[in-house]
């Protein structure tokens, strides 16, 4: 008589069912995907889904900063008009030069003053602000050097040698006013653009008085 062969439990070990095999490879590939045994699993979660800050505070400014700005706007108006003057009236290469120079100088300046008071939640002078009144007086503060209605007509109806003259004397009077402002700006002002930009007005128009008083004579 033959006797029988039983399965050893050998054999019956290495034929694991083919779901059973999927899902141990399943979870050692879900825990070498895991990273730092120690790290915060929600971490990386929270900080995808905070939003990123998109706005700033508007920078720090004082009352000063916003009279500087306001006053400013106005006051480079007012030398914008005169230079303009400048392209019908001269004859003097040089000084339509250093009209062009300016008005292409003080128009940007004005479009950032503008730009911070936006900002700052500050009104900004309107366009005729300067119509019918002394140019040298606004309600938020003095603005030395501006020239009056009368004197930018009497501007208006010369030209030649007689403009170059009047347009230099009156120029370097307004200059000299912006420079006043400027640096009262420089002493009182608190935001950083503002009292730069103050510096810097103070720079040029000290350098173009000079200019002007060589082409006096």
């Amino acid at each position: 008589m033959t006797a029988r062969t039983r399965p050893t439990p050998a054999r019956r070990t290495a034929t694991l069912p083919g779901a059973a095999a999927a899902g141990v490879a399943l979870l050692l590939t879900l825990t070498g995907c895991s990273g730092d045994p120690g790290a915060d699993p929600g971490a990386a979660t929270s900080s995808a889904s905070e939003p990123a800050s998109t706005s700033e505070a508007p920078a720090e400014h004082n009352d000063a900063d916003v009279q500087f700005a306001q006053g400013m706007i106005v006051h480079h108006r007012g030398a914008v008009e005169m230079a303009e003057l400048a392209a019908d009236r001269t004859q003097t290469p040089e000084v339509l030069d250093l009209a062009e120079r300016i008005a292409a100088a003080q128009g940007p300046e004005i479009e950032t003053m503008t730009a911070w008071l936006e900002a700052w939640d500050a009104e900004v002078p309107a366009d005729d602000a300067m119509a019918g009144m002394d140019h040298g007086d606004m309600d938020h503060g003095s603005m030395p050097g501006m020239m009056t209605d009368e004197q930018m007509e009497r501007l208006e109806e010369t030209e030649g040698a007689a403009f170059d003259e009047a347009f230099l004397t009156m120029m370097i009077e307004h200059h000299q006013g912006a420079i006043t402002m400027s640096q009262d700006e420089v002493d009182g002002g608190e935001n950083a653009d503002a009292v730069a930009l103050a510096e810097t007005i103070i720079e040029d128009q000290t350098a173009e008085i000079s200019e002007m008083t060589r082409l006096l004579g």
